[in-house]
């Protein structure tokens, strides 16, 4: 077969972006480059990973392949033998990325701030490390391959920073000031990026904006009138703030799409989608204690009172403050108060099954003998305790209006299959909307919360870990435009695995055996190539934890973000 064309590749990831909004405001003129992609080009909703989270979605987009092979399933994973966690980072990914494949076969590749490639590796290329990279607060040359390009990033763009939205105190005017750092960051981003992009003439460049993301999250209620988080009287000002941040990215793709020849293919990419979240609040372990699955220590402080010292840290001292704690106990300090925070209160002799409470992830982990510390289910009662959860969550109603709290429950080997299944917890949750809202899966607060309760006023306009008024949907968008793209409305739905495979064929490289996504044939002009290689059973890189300091700020920064 005669060899493809080594089609030069620009891909823009839109963190969170969703047909929801850039359909509407395409017809309305607001996105005039999107709209261009859209007409010459093809497009479909992508489904993302299950639950639809940052750091697998964008894992299983580099990878073609599921979490349960490249073994990123959240921001940090359990550590073996006990309630501690670890953080998780690029050499943590047990499979090759196409970026990868593309400097194998000797294309140019440049990286920008793509969650989940810190430590950057060595590549035929460039690569700057996302938000997960451990320098909280301005550029630094151990997220940048070659280091070298240190040196050219500080002349661009000065003390660029990563992660500069604090996300989790939410006070008076706070939404107004965020607008603006958005933008900013943005305008920072894009001029950047821009010099980056006409450096040389590269074979492949990705880059990651996060910033669609975070309005989202924050700005929801502002845009949608009919939101139950929208407070009575106010946001008439932000009304726009939305739609602003997403002209914007439509500007930084305009610009970008500009610098670069009009035969480049050009893929624009989300890892999930984005919605509105209700005013209902989810308190999974309540419910399992409701339910004699769990039990809390009596007459016991811990969680709550961890929880407390943790909120006052982060609402009441400076990054400055934080980081210095952090550094000053390696992580220790760190680590003790987050374990005390999630599982702090609860009575592992008592407990059957428990839950992380994770907002953006909810699931359930079952207590067992010989894996958790004080695990208490023997092995030949795992599965019994697993279908009593799930029975009992798929049974469970909204106490005011009966309708059912959970859509699907699932166990983690129907979800993932690969060697990293059992990095993923037990049962994997799906909470069902209220209407077209989502339930908000907050921590416990106290022992005598109900399982579901009415969001307190308080909590409308909640940070990261208290309630945002903007959630993650499954669904995010993919649009393909340039040389070897067909030209037609739309695509069936697609999988964030097929990204990779199908980068890869309009590359022109032979796409690997053995990926889980598929190259979406009916957006090419021409079949791909016959499959290269078998896809490697583990990484290219070497294994590179991070240390405790470098942990410490990882954590500092993840939590300031609310993730953690």
């Amino acid at each position: 077969m005669a060899s493809r064309p080594a089609r030069r590749l620009l891909v823009i990831g839109l963190d969170g972006a969703t047909f929801d909004l850039i359909r509407p405001w395409v017809e309305e003129g607001v996105l005039p480059h999107l709209a261009a992609l859209l007409r010459r080009g093809t497009s479909c909703r992508l489904r993302s990973t299950i639950p639809p989270v940052t750091f697998p979605a964008w894992s299983s987009f580099l990878t073609g392949v599921n979490p349960g092979r490249h073994g990123v399933l959240d921001f940090t994973r359990h550590r073996p033998g006990d309630y501690g966690l670890q953080f998780v980072n690029a050499t943590d990914r047990a499979a090759p990325t196409f970026l990868d494949y593309l400097s194998q076969a000797g294309r140019r590749v440049a990286s920008l701030w793509v969650p989940t490639t810190y430590p950057p590796w060595p590549l035929n290329g460039i690569m700057v490390s996302g938000f997960d990279s451990p320098v909280a607060r301005r550029l630094d040359r151990s997220f940048v391959f070659p280091s070298e390009l240190f040196h050219e990033l500080r002349a661009q763009a000065g003390g660029l920073r990563l992660g500069l939205l604090q996300q989790f105190r939410i006070g008076a005017g706070w939404h107004e000031r965020a607008r603006a750092t958005l933008l900013a960051g943005l305008e920072i981003k894009r001029r950047l990026a821009r010099a980056l992009l006409t450096r040389e003439p590269w074979d492949c460049f990705v880059m990651v904006l996060m910033e669609s993301d975070t309005a989202a999250h924050h700005f929801w209620a502002f845009h949608d009138e009919a939101s139950p988080r929208r407070p009575p009287g106010t946001g008439w000002r932000l009304r726009g703030a939305l739609r602003d941040v997403y002209r914007a990215l439509d500007g930084a793709v305009g610009d970008l799409v500009a610098a670069v020849p009009p035969e480049t293919v050009v893929a624009v990419v989300s890892d999930h989608g984005a919605g509105g979240a209700g005013a209902t609040a989810v308190h999974l372990n309540a419910w399992l204690k409701a339910r004699g699955l769990l039990a809390f220590r009596r007459a016991s402080s811990g969680r709550w009172g961890a929880a407390h010292v943790k909120r006052l840290g982060l609402t009441r001292l400076p990054g400055w403050v934080h980081d210095a704690c952090f550094r000053r106990f390696g992580g220790r300090l760190a680590n003790g108060l987050e374990a005390r925070v999630r599982f702090g209160a609860i009575d592992w002799r008592r407990t059957q099954a428990y839950s992380e409470e994770l907002g953006y992830a909810p699931a359930v982990w079952v207590n067992l003998a010989g894996r958790q510390e004080r695990g208490i289910v023997p092995p030949q009662r795992y599965e019994a305790v697993r279908d009593t959860v799930i029975r009992e969550l798929l049974a469970w109603r909204h106490p005011g209006t009966g309708q059912p709290m959970v859509r699907r429950a699932y166990r983690r080997e129907e979800v993932y299959h690969g060697p990293q299944v059992e990095q993923a917890p037990d049962v994997v949750v799906e909470l069902a909307l209220e209407g077209d809202y989502s339930y908000c899966t907050l921590p416990t607060p106290s022992a005598g919360v109900p399982p579901v309760r009415r969001a307190a006023l308080a909590e409308t306009l909640g940070g990261k870990g208290g309630g945002m008024n903007g959630s993650h949907r499954p669904e995010g968008i993919l649009i393909l435009a340039g040389a070897g793209v067909r030209r037609r409305p739309g695509l069936d739905p697609a999988a964030i695995e097929d990204v990779a495979p199908t980068l890869l064929a309009l590359a022109g490289v032979p796409v690997p055996r053995g990926m889980d996504g598929r190259v979406l044939t009916a957006a090419l002009v021409e079949p791909p190539d016959d499959e290269g290689p078998t896809v490697p059973p583990s990484a290219l890189l070497a294994p590179h934890g991070y240390s405790p300091a470098e942990e410490a700020r990882v954590r500092a920064r993840l939590r300031a973000l609310g993730y953690v």
